[in-house]
């Protein structure tokens, strides 16, 4: 079956049938190599929308996977709203230093999210505009070839680098009613962000919402905390498909994930790919998950191979890893994956 990898990636969006599935990173991309190889590092490519663009297309150039794909962290749009955030390193993701607005469940003293920007200030400045920039640098320079993949942070996690997530979560339990107001008062900057991305060139807008994680939320608080607010910026987005990623193990919220509307669900191997798809049967189409941590960055070739043929065998429809690419990943492991998924027939 001869496919462009734009051809490719989007028939798996649309649940087709394939001869094999593409290989294709979702999340978080960037290594150390890529930055060196194409001349396009951190912090300058967090930045200024032509290196994003440089850097965003290298996993593409360098080795074949099937996607490209920017910006590279959860920071940007928090950055914007008023967080103080370190953004000074090639080899580390940029750190939040500072929350702009107080949430204390403790003291019972919380701060008005109407003093949030406007959805339509937010996007005109700081580095949501470089990254809405970078889409269409990206469409013009690959988009005849390669699927273009934006990636943003989920409304609940936002809403926590707002107000201090430990205390977010805290007031879940404590003030649930003023959790609400945040996260809902944030959602139609999310919306309006999503949108942007989506109108600027990307095909798949794929939403990181690690605060929606087993490990931060019972099971059973996802929809209130999350998945209502998701549906309502995500998987409302016109133009592009729409990926939800969330760390851990998000087997008990599958198919709360599903039940938000998103065409896909971008989850970590601490699912086992296979309960994953026979959990799933097709309602959705399945990112992943090829560990990021391992085999991705302290494992051998064999055991990248290993681990992207199961995936293969299990029914992921785009092989991808489960988080974030580790910026030391290796050429040979990234080299790995791409190249036994391309190899893998069903």
């Amino acid at each position: 079956m001869s496919m462009t990898p734009r051809e490719r990636v989007l028939a798996a969006m649309k649940l087709e049938t394939l001869d094999r599935p593409p290989v294709a990173i979702f999340t978080q991309a960037a290594t150390i190599s890529q930055m060196d190889k194409v001349g396009a590092a951190w912090p300058e490519a967090h930045k200024k929308a032509e290196v994003m663009a440089k850097l965003g297309t290298a996993q593409a150039d360098i080795f074949g996977f099937e996607c490209v794909r920017a910006p590279f962290c959860l920071t940007a749009e928090a950055e914007r709203l008023g967080c103080r955030v370190q953004v000074e390193k090639k080899d580390a993701a940029p750190m939040i230093k500072e929350h702009p607005f107080k949430f204390d469940p403790m003291s019972g003293e919380y701060d008005d999210p109407a003093a949030l920007m406007a959805p339509e200030e937010f996007l005109k400045g700081g580095r949501p505009a470089e990254a809405i920039k970078a889409m269409g640098l990206m469409k013009k320079s690959h988009g005849a070839n390669y699927a273009i993949v934006a990636g943003n942070t989920g409304p609940f996690t936002l809403a926590g680098h707002m107000i201090n997530t430990e205390n977010m979560v805290f007031g879940m339990m404590m003030a649930p009613e003023e959790v609400a107001r945040w996260v809902a008062a944030i959602t139609p900057t999310v919306r309006a962000y999503t949108q942007a991305l989506s109108d600027a060139g990307a095909d798949v807008i794929q939403m990181s919402e690690p605060s929606g994680s087993t490990d931060m939320l019972a099971p059973d608080m996802f929809v209130d905390a999350s998945g209502k607010y998701v549906k309502d910026c995500l998987a409302c987005v016109k133009d592009a498909f729409s990926v939800l990623h969330i760390c851990g193990d998000t087997y008990p919220i599958l198919d709360a994930m599903i039940d938000t509307g998103v065409t896909g669900l971008s989850i970590e191997e601490k699912v086992d790919p296979f309960k994953a798809t026979e959990k799933v049967k097709k309602r959705a189409v399945l990112v992943g998950n090829v560990g990021s941590v391992r085999p991705l960055f302290q494992g051998t070739p064999e055991e990248v191979k290993v681990a992207a043929t199961n995936c293969a065998k299990a029914g992921f429809n785009v092989i991808s890893s489960g988080c974030g690419i580790a910026t030391a990943t290796t050429d040979e492991n990234m080299k790995a994956l791409a190249d036994t998924v391309k190899a893998f027939k069903r």
